[in-house]
């Protein structure tokens, strides 16, 4: 197979696998808001409970079948990244409780930097100046489409510190532990989601309690409203699935830079279904503003130079270049 057909081939994948993500997403994100706002089903700590545990059986039923082949991987792995995982949930939602939903937005915008961070440190990755500048877009176009009041108290910052570091941690160890042992999207799901819908079905009921004041148990289920979480479970695997595919494919801060797609999506359907109410020039600037940075940061980060890892091997081979450069330099001079 020559390169230019491997080439056509990964690109074609990345993008389903992008589509994939962004389809899954934005179509749980409008089922949950119907669950929740219009038959009052407000335990969302419950509800993610309900999504891993249909994945933890898509995972079980695949593995029965013989498309998921069994691979080890660390029990203090796994709890790690459960841990960074559930604080990432919780943290969201206390944030979303105790914050305007303006300061919600920048927070959830400064997972970006935050992952960037994360990149450079541990795993010595270097941005070109294209790259940073196409991300800057990015951040202000979003900015633009989704921060209205910013209103802001300790206790609402400290879950929104705790939300945004837990959650790039989150999928910065769905990257690392593919890498680093060497398994897939649906291994990696196998591993992670029966703990984390045990754990989270376990104190789901008594945080959502907590939150809403309100008990899961009894709630007044009816045939649409299970109709409604049935769909939700569902969509859940393949959003699931998809996260943990582009993760492992790219990175965490490219997850995060094209996924604001989906913000831009959500705001358009909101405007197709719902009127005009959430949809003024200042909302369609910030989306040009983020297509454009989103289409800048796809082409800059591809480049060579533009995102790359700075590994101890090329580190040494410049060392080892510069070195000779010098000793010819010193024979010339005795010359």
């Amino acid at each position: 197979m020559s390169l230019s057909t491997k080439a056509d081939k990964k690109a074609a994948v990345d993008a389903a696998a992008w589509m994939f993500n962004i389809v899954t997403s934005v179509g749980i994100i409008l089922v949950n808001k119907a669950l929740m706002a219009t038959y009052g089903f407000r335990f969302a700590t419950t509800l993610t409970g309900l999504h891993f545990a249909t994945t933890t059986t898509m995972t079980l039923v695949f593995r029965w079948l013989g498309y998921i082949q069994p691979t080890n991987l660390p029990v203090s792995e796994i709890l790690k990244f459960v841990l960074f995982a559930n604080f990432s949930i919780v943290g969201m939602n206390i944030s979303l409780m105790w914050n305007s939903v303006g300061f919600y937005q920048i927070a959830k915008l400064s997972m970006i930097p935050v992952s960037c961070f994360l990149e450079v440190v541990l795993d010595q990755v270097r941005y070109s100046r294209d790259t940073k500048l196409s991300i800057v877009v990015v951040l202000l176009g979003v900015a633009f489409c989704t921060v209205t009041d910013v209103s802001v108290n300790f206790k609402g910052f400290l879950a929104a510190f705790i939300a945004v570091w837990s959650t790039a941690l989150q999928q910065y160890y769905v990257h690392f532990l593919q890498r680093k042992y060497s398994i897939g999207s649906f291994n990696l799901l196998g591993h992670t989601a029966p703990v984390q819908a045990t754990s989270l079905l376990i104190v789901g009921p008594f945080l959502d309690y907590m939150f809403t004041g309100e008990k899961v148990y009894a709630y007044q289920y009816s045939t649409t409203s299970v109709a409604f979480l049935i769909v939700s479970c569902t969509i859940a695997v393949g959003t699931n699935l998809s996260q943990f595919i582009c993760i492992g494919r790219f990175t965490a801060v490219s997850f995060q830079v094209i996924g604001h797609m989906k913000t831009i999506l959500v705001l358009t359907l909101g405007f197709v279904f719902f009127g005009k109410e959430g949809l003024n020039m200042q909302v369609v600037l910030g989306m040009f503003v983020a297509v454009i940075g989103m289409i800048w940061y796809g082409n800059a980060s591809s480049k060579p130079g533009g995102k790359e890892r700075v590994s101890f091997s090329s580190q040494s081979n410049k060392s080892q270049k510069q070195e000779s450069l010098l000793e010819s330099t010193e024979q010339e001079d005795k010359v």
